[in-house]
């Protein structure tokens, strides 16, 4: 057995077949810098002091060239873990590391559920997710849903289906059957228009102002309404394999009749783009950000013209922006980045909730064929502006890894920080804000792997040819595994040979020369 020291990490070599290793060690001064950030008043259930410890034994590694996407990358696990709350219901992630009034018991919020369910599925413990979905599932009376689970809009069931295809753990999801069965009654109960749609009023849907809406607004939204397909079409899914044949076929149809109803009415052919429907049955006259939710479910289908949407989020008129992706398009009247109304307005700011589930659709579409005239190049250009966007100038004049709740798309402030700021009500209620995602982008998006049900591994890199000349996502728990991607362009990086490479258990799966889609077999 050899030992090749390369730059910062040590790569362990044996055998052809088996995996490169990542030395944790090269990887701690992030979590130091981190820890270094003062948050007074806080008390995570995970202390600063033993994130570094909780890292190493929970989550996948990463390196790359660019030292802002990698320090993201520790960033928003060292952010993740913050959130984490032990309390008499087991386990839960807060949103908000300080208490506000919005929240119901220990702090908790639903609105950004999904975003946790997607980040956490790729931690090795399981206990996590599994007390925190117990949370909003069982603990309301009678072992119903919470009482404020639904103050929120949500897609928990696309989102635990989508776990099952990381984790592979049938039982457990079979378990929520019943649960998400009410969930998607009851919002069919409070939510269904005549029309067979949904409506949502703007700040149920997490999204406090904006342009097509607003906070007593009945109107059929892109967010629900995509939200409701994809719970519908996951419910089916969970059917079928639970042996429910004939509620699996109720829910392809409900699934099917939304999906319907959104193509024919929330898309705007005049402007080639999904809107929001106002109570008056116009559409709204906007394009906004949420326009992309539909394809986060792959709601659309491919080749049918509806990808002419995707034009927008690059045209500087449309959404594009140095500091993220606006919330309504740069071209409309009503466009701003306002000093006045409520601090959390949806009408222009770029909102890291909003710039996941974009970016989660994209890597969708890009999957898909045909590709319509948007490239993995957008995609990694955009990720690369979400991941340099999170950070913050302190008074002390040192740039540290941050997110809070919305940006200044042009000049990178935290824009309702700022405003608090201003006023003289600043309460550092947004410090590390986890209302979004970050590392399922890397891992489903940039290094490429779309989880699957079976024991087939797809691996499809949004990486544009020329952009970087290696990467090494490692230890990725995947249906009882681990699974490492390497990508190494002439092979002296990692000394494992040149091209991309897939290992599952130590052993590889598949390889290309060049970055492409790759498919292999689990072990």
């Amino acid at each position: 057995m050899r030992y090749f020291l390369i730059s910062a990490f040590t790569i362990l070599c044996a055998s052809a077949s088996e995996r490169p290793s990542l030395d944790r060690e090269s990887f701690r001064h992030y979590v130091d810098d981190f820890n270094s950030i003062p948050t007074p008043g806080v008390v995570s259930y995970i202390p600063d002091e033993q994130a570094w410890a909780w890292m190493k034994d929970n989550i996948p590694f990463f390196t790359c060239p660019d030292p802002d996407v990698e320090r993201t990358w520790y960033y928003r696990w060292w952010t993740y873990r913050k959130h984490i709350r032990r309390t008499t219901a087991g386990f839960i992630l807060t949103e908000f590391l300080r208490p506000v009034g919005h929240a119901t018991d220990y702090n908790a919020i639903s609105c950004a559920l999904g975003h946790h369910i997607a980040e956490g599925r790729w931690l090795n413990d399981p206990a996590y997710l599994d007390q925190y979905l117990a949370f909003w599932l069982r603990s309301g009376p009678q072992g119903g849903l919470q009482r404020h689970y639904h103050q929120y809009s949500n897609w928990t069931a696309a989102a635990v289906y989508d776990r099952y295809l990381a984790d592979g753990r049938k039982a457990e999801l079979l378990s929520l059957l019943d649960a998400l069965l009410l969930d998607y009654t009851t919002w069919e109960k409070d939510r269904l228009l005549p029309s067979g749609l949904f409506w949502q009023y703007d700040v149920r849907d997490g999204m406090e102002e904006s342009i097509s809406g607003g906070r007593r607004v009945k109107n059929a939204r892109p967010t629900i309404n995509s939200y409701m397909y994809g719970n519908a079409a996951a419910i089916a899914r969970i059917a079928h394999l639970a042996g429910k044949p004939e509620l699996a076929v109720e829910y392809q149809r409900k699934a099917a009749a939304l999906k319907r109803l959104t193509l024919e009415k929330l898309w705007n052919p005049a402007a080639g783009f999904f809107e929001t429907l106002l109570e008056s049955g116009a559409p709204a006259g906007v394009r906004e950000l949420i326009g992309y939710t539909p394809w986060l479910f792959d709601l659309p289908d491919p080749g049918r013209g509806y990808e002419a949407a995707w034009k927008q989020l690059m045209d500087p008129q449309g959404f594009a922006a140095p500091f993220g992706p606006t919330t309504a398009e740069r071209r409309h009247p009503g466009f701003r980045i306002a000093e006045s109304g409520d601090d959390c307005q949806w009408n222009g700011p770029s909102w890291p909730f909003s710039t996941t589930v974009t970016l989660k659709a994209l890597a969708n579409v890009l999957n898909d064929d045909p590709r319509p005239g948007i490239t993995a190049g957008d995609y990694f250009q955009t990720l690369l502006i979400y991941a340099r966007s999170q950070q913050l100038t302190l008074p002390d004049g040192r740039k540290v890894a941050f997110i809070d709740e919305n940006l200044n798309p042009f000049t990178g402030e935290w824009h309702a920080r700022g405003r608090k700021i201003r006023k003289g009500t600043f309460n550092a209620r947004g410090d590390h804000y986890n209302h979004s995602g970050f590392a399922d982008l890397v891992i489903t998006g940039l290094a490429g792997l779309r989880p699957r049900a079976d024991g087939t591994i797809v691996v499809n890199p949004l990486l544009p040819p020329g952009a970087w000349n290696w990467f090494c996502l490692e230890d990725v728990p995947y249906h009882g595994r681990k699974l490492t991607i390497l990508w190494d362009r002439d092979g002296r990086r990692f000394g494992r040979g040149k091209g991309l490479q897939v290992f599952a258990g130590g052993r590889l799966i598949a390889r290309a020369s060049v970055l492409k889609r790759v498919t292999g077999r689990l072990p």
